[in-house]
């Protein structure tokens, strides 16, 4: 009789995998997928509250810094193959380089100590005499950073991933939704080969079943094309008529402004991404074809897939999942100060159904009252260096702990309960919005709850220069969460 699968996982006989990166893109996708061939398997995040929404039976979640010798002798222990996903590409820092390297340095040293097998890390595609890209150099140099310390490296090199969610998918859909006439930087005749994100996937789980394999191995899809064709790829593919015609651009940050305004891509990330472009990142050794046993698709493939998941609210992960809300601060609590701004309703709703309602906010879906307000207050962040609200949501009406909200990430979530969301807007203070429920009489009590901790004297003024406009959001946004509550339970009851 076969065990269920967490109970399987949980053999200590079983050898064991750590995941960093777990909350992000790549290593949040990469998980229920080495569930799903019985490994046993411990995730590192420096906050484990932001994988407490994730299904992953048997998985052990453990906090730790790639930074932190301390930490990682800990998550370290007994670990025989480990997967680094960590960088610090789009972080808003001069010296996300020289962070990366004495990251890589640190973590290999770790796992020397702690005697770890294998390291198995995704690094970028490119010539390194002819890069022209600090991001794409500081991929090549993390590579050989964790080879250092003596632990044998399999280093996977990659171009673009295709999957929904990604940030360089997200830059590609964005612009070519928005812009029926692009008249574009010539670097969007750079070669490129493009990979499907379940090829990368299936690469790095195919991996543990070759526990011999070292050294660099790229990696990329069927295809060799330019960004250009990329672009008008997705265009076939959404029906849209596209024209496209490459020029000279003086000065290259004026692309990263372009995509920061017309993408929900942030400028740090987007000047990563610009930067990489300019230098033709092409598959030049095959050794992964006769090595490994993933066939990769076309880039028509991997798009279509990535275009079925966005019309099925289907997207596991995306690109801000990982960036932002990575420093921690204080836990909402009793402290003193503490400004907030409570309202409370009955709704004539069960409870799930009105916390169906509160959880649907956001994205897409707007914001039920002032959403004009809501919009300009993500550009006036936005203006400062804030996240706005480029960020979306992952899913229209699904939510879990650390997904991004706008401006707001999930920090608390007990379904049919509780729903708290923390502010990442460049503020003095910290602020929440957060949601309860419970059973009252034949339907629901609804409490809406603003808080928020001011930073001394311009957090106080702050607060009280937005009061005005509170008083027209939270009561027209608590009303407008009863009205939808009970207008779903009307249109349950005339489908019976």
């Amino acid at each position: 009789m076969n065990k269920p699968l967490g109970a399987s996982l949980m053999d200590p006989g079983r050898p064991l995998i750590l995941v960093t990166g777990a909350t992000g893109y790549l290593g949040g996708r990469l998980v229920p997928r080495l569930l799903a061939t019985g490994r046993r398997v411990r995730c590192m995040a420096r906050n484990p509250e932001r994988l407490a929404g994730r299904r992953w039976p048997g998985v052990e979640v453990v906090k730790g810094d790639v930074s932190d010798p301390a930490s990682l002798e800990s998550a370290l222990r007994g670990v025989t193959q480990v997967y680094y996903l960590v960088h610090a590409m789009g972080e808003d820092s001069s010296d996300f380089r020289g962070r990366d390297l004495r990251q890589a340095r640190t973590f290999s040293a770790a796992c020397a100590k702690a005697g770890v097998r294998r390291i198995i890390y995704l690094g970028g595609l490119g010539d390194p005499s002819g890069h022209r890209s600090d991001h794409l150099a500081s991929r090549q140099e993390v590579g050989a950073a964790l080879a250092a310390s003596g632990v044998p490296v399999l280093e996977f090199r990659a171009a673009v991933i295709v999957g929904s969610g990604s940030a360089s998918f997200e830059m590609i859909r964005h612009l070519t939704e928005r812009l029926p006439l692009m008249i574009t930087p010539r670097w969007l005749n750079t070669r490129c080969q493009p990979i499907g994100v379940r090829d990368v996937l299936a690469y790095f789980t195919e991996a543990l079943d070759h526990p011999e394999v070292a050294g660099i191995f790229e990696i990329g899809g069927r295809d060799v094309l330019d960004y250009r064709s990329m672009m008008l790829g997705y265009a076939e593919a959404r029906g849209l008529r596209r024209l496209i015609i490459p020029m000279n651009v003086p000065l290259p940050i004026l692309s990263v402004l372009w995509v920061d305004l017309l993408t929900p891509i942030p400028m740090a990330l987007a000047a990563a991404l610009v930067e990489g472009m300019s230098t033709e990142v092409v598959v030049q050794d095959p050794r992964a074809l006769e090595v490994f046993r993933v066939k990769p698709m076309a880039y028509r493939e991997a798009l279509a897939l990535a275009l079925q998941r966005l019309d099925e609210d289907a997207v596991e992960t995306t690109w801000a999942s990982s960036l932002a809300g990575e420093t921690e601060g204080p836990a909402l609590g009793s402290h003193e100060g503490m400004l907030l701004e409570r309202h409370h309703r009955h709704v004539q709703a069960p409870p799930h159904v009105v916390f169906q309602a509160c959880s649907a906010l956001g994205g897409e879906n707007g914001w039920p009252a002032g959403n004009l307000l809501w919009q300009m207050r993500g550009m006036l962040d936005r203006v400062v260096g804030g996240t706005g609200m480029r960020r979306g949501r992952r899913h229209p009406r699904e939510l879990r702990v650390g997904d991004p909200v706008d401006f707001w990430r999930v920090e608390a979530l007990e379904p049919d309960r509780l729903l708290r969301l923390r502010s990442e807007m460049r503020l003095d203070g910290d602020a929440w919005l957060q949601f309860t429920v419970r059973l009252e009489g034949t339907g629901s009590r609804l409490e809406q709850t603003a808080f928020f901790d001011p930073h001394g004297l311009l957090g106080l003024l702050y607060w009280y220069s937005v009061l005005p406009f509170h008083l027209f959001v939270f009561p027209g946004m608590i009303r407008s969460i009863q009205r939808r509550a009970e207008a779903a339970v009307t249109e349950s009851g005339k489908g019976r």
